[in-house]
């Protein structure tokens, strides 16, 4: 039998903590906008408004900098936990809507509505239009969506007509849709990359479709491969299926440095809550605890700890935090801070080997998420010692 074609939807949340910053003030509505910290703070922009990027401005841009293009740059703080919690529902509604959701990030999302054509009266496309409705009348979030053959594709095009567009490519005509465009569009070619390559006459995708997967091999190394079945239209079209994942992270950029141990603790487990939620969510359970710093001089730091296979905060969080104790010896302010999960193995491996004290803390752990999924996360903690 045929194959069936692949519908795959990337939605993404237009200047999504700006726009939850607007619905608090609607004052900011049309204004130049940036969510970040102060310029005296040495803060950057974590968010800019479509008015702010204008005058140039952009995301990891230093405030400073961002007020001397812009002087009448609006400054919000940012509230972080509230982006979280609407990130959450917003996932959670549409799992009511589509067969398979996968997040990519807090402000983006893949849909697959493969084999659903005929529930939504074989109009993909025109149900996307529904979907962004719904975002905006119940969220109050405008979003952008891309509909194609695959993820990659998707967010490529979706990243074309933004903010608050809607695309589809039609099956067959991934190449030549995505042939005009810029090659800064294809993930994997960053800023390094993109000058190797327009140094060697290749600016629009059409130049890299013009070559073979061996040539660009033979000029990228097996970067190339990648790069060549992008820039055809080619991507995954499997969502929802993360067993392949290779680890899960969060780290945090802070406004202000902090030298403060207690403070980076209790950064520590709240950063661990969160990645250990993703891994239980998953069925899955971690091997390895990676602690990464960086320095106010920029010097990063990493340091790891094989355990006993667990998804239990307060295990992760107890040995990051010894990390820190033996990595962090400088006097030098930190300035990020991050906690990475990695070898990762079926949650219910590690079940058959549970003593009955570690699979009440399994049972207490579950029903904690349960509790953080409706009311929010911050509504209730383990414990952070």
């Amino acid at each position: 039998m045929p194959s069936k074609k692949k519908y795959i939807a990337h939605l993404d949340l237009d200047c999504f903590f700006v726009s939850v910053e607007r619905i608090k003030d609607p004052s900011l509505i049309g204004k130049p906008v940036i969510v970040g910290g102060k310029a005296d703070e040495r803060g950057v922009a974590a968010a800019a408004s479509y008015e702010a990027r204008k005058f140039g401005i952009h995301s990891a841009m230093p405030t400073a900098r961002a007020q001397k293009l812009c002087p009448k740059l609006i400054i919000v703080r940012g509230h972080h936990g509230e982006y979280s919690r609407i990130s959450d529902q917003l996932f959670n509604r549409m799992c009511e809507i589509a067969p398979v959701v996968e997040r990519a990030s807090i402000d983006e999302m893949n849909m697959d509505f493969t084999g659903c054509e005929k529930l939504f009266n074989n109009d993909l496309p025109g149900y996307m239009k529904i979907i962004q409705k719904i975002v905006l009348d119940e969220f109050k979030l405008p979003c952008t969506i891309g509909l194609a053959s695959n993820a990659t594709l998707a967010k490529i095009a979706a990243n074309q007509v933004k903010p608050a567009g809607i695309i589809f490519v039609p099956h067959g005509k991934e190449k030549e849709y995505l042939a005009p465009i810029d090659i800064s569009v294809i993930p994997g070619i960053g800023k390094k990359t993109e000058e190797f390559l327009r140094n060697r006459g290749f600016n629009k995708v059409s130049d890299i479709q013009a070559k073979s997967e061996r040539e660009l091999v033979s000029i990228l190394g097996k970067h190339g491969s990648w790069i060549s079945r992008a820039a055809s239209g080619q991507g995954s079209d499997v969502i929802g299926e993360e067993s392949d994942a290779k680890s899960i992270s969060r780290e945090e950029t802070f406004a202000k440095d902090i030298s403060d141990r207690k403070t980076l603790e209790k950064i520590i487990f709240e950063l661990t809550e969160d990645i250990c939620r993703r891994l239980r969510s998953n069925g899955w359970t971690a091997g390895t605890v990676t602690l990464k710093l960086r320095t106010s001089d920029f010097k990063t730091i990493t340091r790891a700890k094989s355990i006993d296979p667990t998804n239990d905060d307060t295990v992760v969080a107890r040995i990051a935090r010894e990390l820190l104790k033996t990595s962090y010896t400088s006097r030098l302010p930190i300035r990020l801070i991050g906690v990475r999960l990695t070898n990762f193995d079926e949650e219910e491996q590690m079940e058959l080997l549970l003593s009955p004290e570690k699979e009440k803390k399994q049972v207490v752990l579950k029903t904690v998420d349960q509790i953080r999924k409706k009311f929010g996360k911050d509504v209730i903690h383990i414990g952070g010692e």
